[in-house]
């Protein structure tokens, strides 16, 4: 039983591979760091580039 479970936790980056799942928090970070004015664009480009990397 605990070799099945860690053989799916081995498998899951594999299956979720990309997969939007995976650079949602990437994505949800950059969503809120663009809120900042005048400069939210410019210090959300490391987590855009972080969700591009994952989820091309």
């Amino acid at each position: 039983m605990i070799r099945l479970r860690f053989l799916a936790v081995l498998l899951l980056p594999v299956i979720l591979s990309g997969c939007g799942v995976l650079a949602a928090p990437c994505r949800i970070a950059s969503a809120g760091i663009k809120m900042v004015p005048i400069v939210g664009h410019a210090a959300a480009l490391p987590t855009d580039a972080c969700a591009a990397v994952i989820d091309p």
